[in-house]
């Protein structure tokens, strides 16, 4: 094949695909996953500050630093390996030890991150999961025991997972310690590797479960705000209707509603929109666990069907109410704008007759003025003509009066015609 140029970000685009390894976590160990969220805003995250914050990290263990501009780290901080993602909106740490203490969930694998360093985290937690994996190959009496004693069983899920491979459990509840506890009991022949991968679902599931969630909370606040807006938009349209209100103080009230529907779809969109990819995504990491049920109890399938998938519902229910009444506050505000046009239209026409009255008035008034102004010019004419013509009149034997009296028909005639045509030019 001849030599050709390649794109600039040919080889970036594909390394990016190969950039985010699976973790390898050994069976009795753990795994500790920390996720983090600056603002609301994510148009006004900072993302250098999140890298900060991790080489700062990295510096309390004397670890080696990502490349500039790192989305993805994986390295040794101590006797853990940490894995650093940085999200849209978030960004996780996970901390991963070949070890376990003998009490489980005892949280020691949290030292990792010092007081000190938490306290400075740019943003807030918005979960955190510890993960306990058994050694391989206990049994289904051992892992049932296990589940009794760590979780709450009203809400405990549990199911066998990747053919078998491993039995995974979690009751999504926040311990003691601040955390949601997940565990892991893979089977003689689970290696590593495919450990890692359960893990890491396990950790995504819960993460993208948690950023999902924001969107209800945002949900129910727009809710009270709504149902306000809703029954003032109602009584506006009962308004059109009954025609008690001048359509014009009616659209004005409109519009200030349509306009405060519109700013809430703005402030709200992106959180709706993320919701949904969250949840899309939830849903896509509990179908690649190929679940199966574990001790008759409840897969991670069902827990999410049952607890997580109604609060997607009102999100999206919400959405959708905030869209159909934007579109229903515009489509009144349209009617009105007609009503209040077609009025007008009806104002100009009374205006324009109006006008055409007075029009009419007025050149029967120009008329008359101009009758009066043909007999006001032909009388001056006449006198001058008559003064002028006099000593010619009386040469030729016709007295003065005649002259006058015979000067008074062609005087008016000739006024008259000569306005006439003067009227006719300017018209």
């Amino acid at each position: 094949m001849p030599p050709i140029s390649n794109h600039p970000q040919r080889f970036e685009l594909a390394n990016e695909l190969h950039a985010r390894p699976f973790p390898v976590v050994a069976a009795g160990g753990q795994a500790a996953v920390l996720a983090l969220k600056q603002v609301e805003n994510a148009v006004a995250r900072d993302r250098d500050q999140d890298l900060v914050h991790l080489l700062a990290l990295l510096d309390r263990h004397g670890a080696s630093h990502p490349r500039p501009g790192a989305t993805h780290y994986s390295g040794t901080i101590g006797r853990f390996r940490l894995k650093w993602e940085q999200h849209t909106e978030f960004v996780t740490y996970m901390v991963i030890a070949d070890d376990m203490s003998g009490r489980p969930f005892d949280g020691s694998i949290w030292d990792v991150f010092p007081a000190e360093w938490l306290a400075e985290v740019p943003g807030h937690c918005v979960t955190s999961a510890h993960f306990r994996i058994a050694p391989q190959g206990a049994s289904d009496a051992e892992i049932k025991t296990c589940l009794d004693e760590w979780f709450v069983g009203e809400s405990l899920a549990a199911a066998r997972v990747l053919d078998d491979h491993a039995v995974i459990a979690s009751d999504f509840r926040v311990d003691e310690m601040g955390h949601m506890r997940f565990a892991v009991f893979p089977s003689h022949d689970c290696q590593p590797t495919r450990i890692g991968r359960v893990v890491q679902r396990l950790a995504e599931i819960e993460t993208y479960k948690a950023m999902a969630m924001l969107g209800l909370q945002r949900a129910r606040g727009l809710n009270k705000k709504m149902g306000e807006i809703d029954q003032h938009l109602s009584g506006l349209l009962a308004d059109i209707t009954s025609k008690t209100i001048e359509p014009e103080v009616t659209l004005e009230q409109l519009l200030s509603d349509a306009a405060e529907l519109e700013n809430l779809m703005t402030n709200s969109s992106f959180r709706f929109g993320a919701t949904g990819a969250y949840a899309a995504i939830v849903e896509q990491r509990v179908i690649v666990l190929r679940e199966a049920r574990f001790n008759g109890g409840q897969t991670f399938g069902e827990f999410m069907m049952r607890r997580f998938d109604p609060a997607m519902r009102t999100v999206t229910s919400t959405e959708a109410r905030l869209k159909s009444m934007t579109d229903r506050a515009f489509r009144a505000g349209e009617l009105l704008r007609t009503q209040v046009e077609v009025k007008r239209a009806t104002q100009n026409q009374a205006l324009l007759a109006s006008m055409d009255r007075r029009a009419e008035l007025q050149l029967r008034l120009q008329e008359t003025v101009e009758g009066l102004s043909v007999v006001a010019i032909s009388y001056y004419a006449v006198n001058l003509l008559a003064y002028l013509l006099a000593p010619v009149a009386s040469g030729i034997g016709i007295e003065k009066a005649g002259l006058t009296a015979g000067l008074v028909l062609p005087v008016i005639l000739l006024v008259w015609y000569l306005t006439h045509r003067i009227k006719n030019g300017l018209h």
